[in-house]
């Protein structure tokens, strides 16, 4: 997309989250993007390891990212966020920390924290 900022890049991203376009989603990552637990892990590499990553969890009824603050700094955004999810234990939510690198208008890598996950009360 012409002249779109890093901000606008994930904010797409977050649109097609809510979405549950895990086409359009990963269209906002570069082909040989990478995902990690924030300093460690490697979650996923590619576009083939992030979509099976992720088929199962745009399949979640309830799946929807609510952006409490987001802050950037040239290349890089972060976004704090409340995802409410179809957890195997029931329906949640679980706070996330996201941390973007946009390369080439496209994110390169994605660094995640995961707070605790707080099931609905029943």
């Amino acid at each position: 997309m012409p002249h779109e900022t890093p901000i606008d890049l994930v904010q797409r991203q977050l649109d097609a989250y809510n979405a549950r376009d895990i086409h359009a989603w990963l269209n906002t990552y570069a082909k040989d993007a990478t995902q990690f637990i924030l300093h460690g892990q490697v979650l996923a590499k590619g576009h083939h390891e992030i979509r099976a990553r992720m088929h199962s969890r745009f399949s979640e009824p309830d799946l929807h990212a609510a952006l409490l603050s987001r802050t950037s700094m040239a290349n890089i955004v972060v976004d704090n966020e409340i995802i409410t999810r179809n957890f195997p234990e029931g329906r949640g939510t679980i706070e996330m920390l996201c941390v973007y690198e946009i390369v080439d208008g496209l994110i390169q890598k994605a660094s995640f924290a995961s707070g605790p996950i707080m099931l609905d009360a029943v």
